[in-house]
């Protein structure tokens, strides 16, 4: 695919996916929400790790209200609906590890796109914002979903009725997202955290996203039937194998991850 709103590098493992209209601030559109679920898509395809991350001064603000076809119109549940959930989805539901590298402001819906990956690590000048309310709209694309489950309820509850900032470190400090990172750290911290990720074992850590994930529906001795499932697979493959090996003789892992 011809991205014009995205760039798609895929490299040793790794895929870096760069929202990429900083003169919108990265503001998501028709087309970028279609490209990036493409882009997703084929990523997960030959990558062992996936990296989202904005160009320019933010990482995502939310809905480009000055989109013909997007959320800024009255049709606001089909856009959601037939745009937002397959991108959404496409990122919540990937095979492989993903991280959000939050170099900037994620309003809105851009809050929700860094909270649908698995780990978010943010620049220390970042923030999040739930800017709905201020606009007389509540939080969508996930954002209901997400904010309870990373935050609890009552900071959720909070975050979403005033839609006041909040900082890199007070996402960190709350529960919302994994770190907050010093600006002048944070492009080489995050590619270093995201090549842990590419050269681990993949199949492992899909069942760890599978197993925490169901974590909150299951009783215990259904996420114990579960762990005990999902640990019999993994104690079949090649990387545990190798795992085990390279312990005894004290070095690296090399894991093929498929």
């Amino acid at each position: 695919m011809d991205y014009q709103t995205i760039r798609l590098e895929i490299s040793d493992g790794l895929a870096i996916l760069t929202l990429n209209r900083p003169e919108k601030m990265n503001a998501l559109n028709t087309q970028m929400r279609a490209e990036i679920t493409f882009a997703m898509n084929e990523a997960a395809q030959t990558a062992r790790a996936i990296v989202m991350t904005g160009e320019g001064a933010a990482f995502c603000t939310g809905q480009d209200l000055g989109d013909a076809g997007g959320g800024g119109v009255p049709d606001m549940e089909r856009t959601l609906r037939d745009e937002y959930t397959p991108m959404l989805e496409a990122i919540f539901d990937c095979k492989v590890p993903t991280i959000a590298a939050v170099n900037g402001p994620a309003a809105g819906a851009g809050a929700s796109l860094a909270l649908a990956t698995d780990v978010v690590i943010a620049a220390e000048s970042a923030y999040f914002l739930q800017a709905f309310t201020r606009i007389g709209l509540m939080p969508d694309a996930g954002g209901t979903w997400f904010l309870p489950r990373q935050m609890g309820l009552a900071k959720a509850m909070g975050a979403a009725l005033f839609a006041d900032k909040i900082s890199a470190r007070q996402a960190s400090d709350w529960g919302m997202i994994w770190e907050a990172v010093a600006d002048d750290a944070f492009d080489a911290h995050w590619r270093a955290r995201a090549q842990v990720l590419a050269q681990g074992p993949t199949a492992a850590y899909g069942a760890v996203k599978q197993a925490l994930r169901a974590s909150s529906g299951n009783s215990l001795p259904d996420q114990l039937t579960l762990e005990a499932h999902l640990q019999g697979k993994c104690g079949q493959s090649r990387d545990f194998r190798e795992g085990v090996v390279a312990f005894m003789e004290k070095r690296p892992a090399k894991f093929e991850g498929r």
